[in-house]
């Protein structure tokens, strides 16, 4: 009787042994740099620690700095966590417990590589984690050019596992070195006078054409979802520049509308 109790602990201990460390993986996507990709993974080392493993390939000469950040990587998010750098061979592996595996598949935060830490400002691969990451559910808006500024395009709504909209704004015509107001305003395009401003983004680049801006609240405060913009009784605005924001050169309805 004692060996067979023995026996059955001794198995239940070795399927315990046996049963496989939990991971998530995501993209790391090329940000200042051309050419680099890479991936980094989280695997749960024990009820407390992980270890975030980031494997790049192309990466430029030399160690790059690696950290975890609060928020999407489209907004400006603290530092949470200092990652070990990414070596000579693409390769970084740090085990850390400021955050358990559960934690951090549901984390609001990305992951940037830096070219170098005294050159912050270039981010050689970056991409979003945990609550943060791109589901399949989006929508497209068109956005019309008005009059003879000749600037028109799209505007592409997407949803977050965690409800956050990335708004994506991608317009032809624009001139290189100008920046470009964008709005979502409250009614629609035909509003007369206009309807109230509910949220700025960020501005188009004028070089590239692009905007991108996430969005958990409005300016008011008021929490919105990805599902609640799609019924929003609302309208986009590009305007001229910062310093002519009474002349909009293109617009278009979004929503309910």
């Amino acid at each position: 009787m004692v060996f067979l109790s023995l026996l059955l602990l001794t198995i239940i201990s070795c399927k315990k042994e046996d049963s496989p460390a939990r991971s998530t993986s995501y993209d790391l996507k090329v940000k200042d740099l051309l050419g680099v990709s890479g991936k980094v993974t989280f695997t749960e080392t024990s009820s407390t620690t992980t270890t975030i493993d980031i494997v790049l390939t192309n990466a430029p000469t030399g160690t790059h700095p690696a950290n975890l950040y609060m928020y999407s990587e489209v907004e400006d998010g603290n530092v949470v966590v200092v990652l070990n750098p990414v070596d000579a061979t693409g390769k970084s592996s740090s085990t850390i417990s400021t955050f358990t595996y559960s934690q951090l598949i549901a984390y609001d935060g990305n992951i940037k590589v830096l070219k170098s830490s005294v050159g912050p400002n270039v981010i050689i691969a970056q991409g979003d984690i945990g609550g943060n990451v791109m589901t399949t559910t989006n929508k497209t808006y068109t956005l019309s050019a008005i009059g003879s500024y000749g600037v028109a395009g799209t505007a592409l709504f997407e949803k977050r596992v965690n409800g956050n909209t990335l708004v994506s704004i991608v317009l032809a015509g624009t001139i290189t070195g100008e920046v470009y107001p964008a709005t979502i305003n409250l009614g629609s395009i035909t509003t007369v006078g206009g309807g109230p401003r509910v949220k700025a983004l960020n501005d188009v680049d004028g070089t590239s054409g692009k905007s991108f801006t996430n969005i958990r609240k409005l300016d008011s405060g008021l929490d919105i979802t990805y599902d609640n913009w799609l019924v929003y009784d609302g309208y986009i605005n590009i305007y001229q520049s910062p310093v002519n924001l009474g002349v909009i050169i293109c617009h278009g309805n979004i929503g309910s509308n």
